[in-house]
């Protein structure tokens, strides 16, 4: 369980990010987060994992107080140290209840090749086996699905869905779809505050509503360039 209470995350002074943020994410459920770009979605997710300081405001985890011990981090860009295997990159993730073979008939990877030559997708899927290795009570993803093909991305999410009863996860896309099919709620990030959420049974309403909000965005525009 995560409770966030009036969060305010900036990089300059008079540039904030965050702004008053307030969101409740229970334990057991998958809770996307949707916003347009720029929207703060990563900013959000680094100061949950504890790596952003925030201005002001609080993060509280449930019987713990150091998000390094409960939280596994899926950046969206992941870093590798150069001329290691991908067998070897997982024991940096120390679990002696981790099967790497028995786990990699998923995700079908290389192991004993240096990373250096995986490709874009098989470098995510290490990433995700990484992930899992660790396995914390919260995961948060900050779009997982960039770089997968449509059989790994079927995969994670079969994982995900059969993980998160015990699990708190916390997933961004920019594909909105991605997220209904998934996520038991909904949450849209606009101007540095959660500007409404929706559990899995109004996702229609959800999707109407970011809809409507992008179409007001560039409508004026369009009607600029091509007037009738």
């Amino acid at each position: 369980m995560i409770t966030i209470e009036n969060l305010h995350v900036s990089y300059t002074t008079n540039q904030p990010v965050l702004a008053g943020l307030n969101l409740h994410l229970n334990e057991g459920e998958i809770h996307g987060i949707v916003g347009l770009n720029g929207a703060g979605k990563t900013t959000l997710l680094q100061a949950i994992a504890g790596y952003l300081k925030p201005d002001l405001g609080k993060i509280s985890l449930k019987n713990e107080d150091k998000p390094m011990k409960t939280i596994a981090f899926l950046e969206t860009e992941n870093f590798f140290y150069a001329y290691i295997t991908g067998r070897e990159y997982l024991q940096l993730f120390k679990n002696s209840n981790f099967n790497n073979d028995q786990w990699n008939e998923l995700f079908g990877l290389p192991l004993d090749e240096l990373i250096d030559h995986y490709s874009t997708g098989m470098k995510k899927k290490l990433a995700i086996m990484a992930l899992m290795r660790q396995n914390k009570p919260i995961l948060i993803l900050d779009e997982p699905f960039n770089g997968l093909d449509i059989e790994s991305s079927r995969m994670l999410r079969s994982l995900l869905l059969k993980i998160s009863q015990k699990k708190t996860i916390i997933i961004t896309s920019h594909i909105l779809e991605t997220l209904t099919n998934l996520c038991d709620h909904i949450h849209y990030l606009e101007e540095g505050t959660i500007a409404f959420s929706s559990q899995k049974t109004d996702f229609h309403t959800i999707e109407r509503m970011i809809f409507q909000r992008i179409e007001e965005k560039h409508s004026a525009t369009i009607e600029t360039l091509y007037p009738e």
